[in-house]
């Protein structure tokens, strides 16, 4: 099911479920997703659902509705997409569609039904341990075929959280500049938003962001949801970790 979830900093502070129709977004508490604070218009914006694709319009906002850093009036949203609004976020998901690898990242493609995301080929390289120190992402999705009590973790190599560990307990961690990234890429040219990772039922997903197409997992270039495997390598940039399950 397609799931809005509103997001203040490094928190989520609720989820909605999205359904075909209209869902309206705004301080107003008569919206559906009612958002208090200041810089969000009475009636900002809302999500129209309909054959289960969804678009969202700006309703003349005064600080406008943005995706990817730029204002919109109107746009699809496709699975992860973070739309600003004020100093909140909401990010989309929808884990029953992937990304088509398109010029535009327009189409979405449904998943047959008990099928996998498409992987890439991949040769995992065992890494040697190092000392580390627990930090936790921030909340942003839902997990590989591993027990629903595994939780995953990825190790820096590489990056400016060297040797540390971060424990990927949450629904969706980001991976960005974005002082509201649960990891943070440090550089002039990182994006806002490189990546995110989602843990489902069915494991660990780490896909790019709309714009962003330099992620690599196991030095294979990823453009669409791609399931993680313990000993994958994850590059964003000079950001490297492998990723594995926390023992014990």
């Amino acid at each position: 099911m397609a799931t809005l979830y509103l997001k203040f900093k490094e928190s989520v502070l609720k989820e909605f479920p999205l359904k075909d129709g209209i869902t309206t977004i705004g301080r107003a508490e008569s919206n559906n997703i009612p958002i208090d604070n200041l810089a969000v218009s009475g009636n900002h914006a809302r999500i129209i659902g309909e054959a289960h694709t969804f678009i969202i319009e700006d309703l003349g906002s005064t600080n406008g509705t943005y995706i990817d850093d730029r204002r919109i009036t109107r746009q699809k949203l496709l699975h992860n997409t973070i739309i600003a609004i004020g100093k909140h976020s909401l990010v989309f998901v929808d884990p029953d569609t992937i990304l088509a690898d398109d010029s535009d990242r327009t189409v979405v493609k449904k998943r047959p039904a008990g099928s996998a995301p498409a992987t890439a080929a991949a040769s995992p390289r065992q890494q040697p341990s190092v000392e580390r120190t627990i930090i936790r992402g921030a909340v942003l999705q839902q997990p590989l075929t591993a027990p629903a009590e595994n939780i995953g973790i990825l190790t820096v190599l590489e990056g400016s959280a060297k040797d540390t560990v971060i424990l990927l307990d949450k629904r969706l961690v980001s991976i960005g500049k974005s002082a509201e990234a649960g990891i943070r890429l440090d550089g002039f040219f990182a994006p806002r938003v490189a990546a995110l990772i989602n843990k489902s039922r069915e494991g660990y997903f780490i896909t790019p962001a709309s714009r962003w197409r330099k992620l690599l997992v196991n030095g294979t270039q990823i453009s669409a949801a791609h399931p993680l495997k313990p000993s994958d390598v994850v590059q964003i940039a000079s950001f490297r970790a492998r990723f594995s399950f926390l023992e014990g």
